[in-house]
């Protein structure tokens, strides 16, 4: 079992019991108590194998957005190091997650319909794939799963590859888990962000432009020379972190999801 740790207060809360163990959000509430605020999730990267990355990935960036007003969240999903672990369970965690949220809107003191979802690497791939999966669930819930705003960090979308590399028992079903093979309406208004340096720059860049031709509103942001995870805290002194965390925050401004502070 890994170990989680934050470097910041926050509260936990199960919002799922798989059998095997309880999964949990980290809550970082905004200092002062209130209702109908913006909540934003995140869902971390590097989840597909056994790596360092965990839900405290995200943790800076959900400090910032809990001091700005919103309830920010980072969730623990099912990964890498849960026995017999595939994406598709991950892809119903995310839907639970956010249907957690609407479910508790007012003990959480979060208006549902501005949910707003965040998802890096392996955690973008999910958190697409939460939207354009219907009949990709393990719950009996009416509640809806869909965010009202949705930001990416390169996420390879090629399910194809993603189970050729990692999940070759799913290879018979791999078109029906990738993105990239069901160009379609379904996403929430997007934010996207990808380095030039990225090996999945040019995927990611492919994607984009062939949602937005099938009628999705993906605004895609270059980062010349950049590499995958660029945007971590810690990395480039932390100029990328602070440029990419602005780019959010005007973005969300811009779609009346977070109120405008300037």
């Amino acid at each position: 079992m890994r170990t989680i740790e934050f470097g910041y207060p926050m509260t936990r809360q199960t919002y799922k019991s798989t059998g095997h163990r309880d999964l949990s959000l980290y809550v970082f509430n905004p200092e002062k108590q209130g209702a109908d605020r913006p909540a934003i999730l995140f869902f971390n990267g590097g989840s597909f194998g056994k790596g360092p990355l965990t839900p405290a990935q995200f943790q800076h960036q959900a400090k910032y957005f809990s001091s700005i007003g919103l309830v920010a969240i980072c969730v623990d999903y099912r990964n890498g190091y849960d026995e017999g672990f595939t994406p598709i369970q991950a892809i119903c965690d995310v839907k639970s997650a956010v249907r957690w949220v609407r479910d508790h809107d007012a003990e959480l003191g979060v208006d549902p319909e501005k949910i707003i979802v965040c998802g890096a690497s392996a955690g973008g791939y999910i958190a697409v794939s939460s939207h354009m999966f219907p009949e990709i669930d393990d719950e009996n819930n009416e509640t809806d799963h869909r965010a009202n705003a949705l930001i990416v960090f390169s996420a390879v979308m090629d399910g194809v590859d993603i189970m050729t590399r990692r999940y070759p028992e799913l290879l018979d079903i791999a078109e029906s888990l990738s993105p990239l093979h069901h160009i379609k309406p379904c996403l929430p208004p997007t934010l996207w962000m990808s380095g030039t340096a990225d090996e999945d720059y040019e995927q990611n860049k492919e994607f984009a432009a062939r949602m937005n031709e099938a009628g999705n509103d993906i605004r895609f942001l270059t980062y010349e020379g950049m590499e995958h995870g660029f945007f971590n805290y810690g990395r480039h002194e932390n100029v990328y972190f602070e440029k990419t965390k602005q780019e959010m925050r005007r973005y969300l401004e811009e779609a009346g999801l977070v109120p405008n502070l300037a």
